[in-house]
């Protein structure tokens, strides 16, 4: 896996942070929670950047929102007991394989 690659997954994992992060800040009204949202948004928001100087920037945006909204929905299921149904899994599903699919047609 390429350097670029690499930091773009990481990017993805910080995103995952900071859109669990938001339901902890409760509208930004608490002040440890805010801070570290803040902090992995900026990280992530920098991370992405830095991968898209390499990787195309549509592929690198849509593996980026891709790993985040599947980390988040599986950690939304985990800590907050949302739903799990068929549909929730297969979509999400469906997201992994879109992920794994631009990995392998991109250069």
């Amino acid at each position: 896996m390429s350097s670029a690659w690499l930091t773009l997954f990481f990017a993805g994992l910080l995103e995952v942070c900071w859109a669990i992060g938001l339901k902890y800040t409760v509208g930004f009204t608490r002040l440890a929670p805010s801070l570290f949202t803040v902090t992995t948004l900026a990280g992530s928001m920098y991370l992405l950047a830095k991968a898209a100087r390499t990787l195309p920037i549509g592929t690198a945006y849509a593996v980026w929102v891709g790993i985040g909204a599947v980390g988040a929905g599986i950690l939304g299921i985990a800590l907050f007991k949302e739903p799990v149904t068929l549909a929730r899994i297969g979509f999400m599903t469906l997201l992994v394989v879109s992920i794994i699919g631009l990995k392998a047609t991109s250069s």
